[in-house]
């Protein structure tokens, strides 16, 4: 039973190409369903896996690389079909390469890397997962969020550069740390 959660993150990972084909094929309320859905498993797995006990180290892996997939594809499509500008695109991306390359960087120059999610960290998650509902609502012809879409761009651009902001300071902090206590 502990692997349910696992199976239902797969689950997710495997909705990735079907969403971002349905951008593609301009079929936006599909697009728009299928990123619900993936969202509902998102917490379905979480909740599973909290209430029960059911965490795993392979859960603990596939749950943010089945979220981070679902952004990324949905962010890059949505920018090359012209739906998001690419200023945002490119620094929402260029955050999460940030902060995975200094935590390889850190992971082999210091030691292991304890990931512990920052406050804003889930701010922009959910900012993130907004904006791109609210675009794929307007793209399917639902248009009561349209004041909402320019506003959720600003604000994930403030929350993106905040949040990498922080990571990287918090990351330095800890290595400057680290290397001074191996020196003593």
């Amino acid at each position: 039973m502990r692997f349910i959660p696992n199976i239902i993150s797969i689950f997710r990972i495997l909705l990735v190409p079907p969403v971002a084909l349905a951008l593609l094929e301009m079929r936006y309320g599909l697009a728009l369903g299928l990123f619900l859905l993936a969202g509902i498993s998102d917490g379905l797995d979480g909740y599973l896996a909290r209430r029960y006990d059911w965490t795993t180290t392979l859960g603990a892996m596939l749950d943010p690389v089945g979220d981070k997939l679902l952004m990324v594809t949905s962010f890059l499509v949505l920018g090359w079909l012209g739906d998001l500008p690419w200023w945002l695109v490119i620094l929402v991306i260029l955050r999460d390469v940030v902060i995975v390359t200094g935590a390889v960087f850190y992971r082999f120059l210091i030691g292991e890397v304890i990931f512990d999610p920052l406050l804003i960290s889930k701010i922009n998650t959910v900012c993130q997962i907004l904006l791109v509902t609210v675009t794929l609502a307007l793209l399917a012809g639902i248009e009561l969020f349209a004041p909402w879409q320019p506003i959720l761009m600003y604000v994930v651009a403030a929350t993106t550069l905040i949040s990498g902001i922080s990571y990287v300071t918090l990351w330095s902090k800890r290595a400057m740390e680290k290397s001074a206590a191996k020196q003593q």
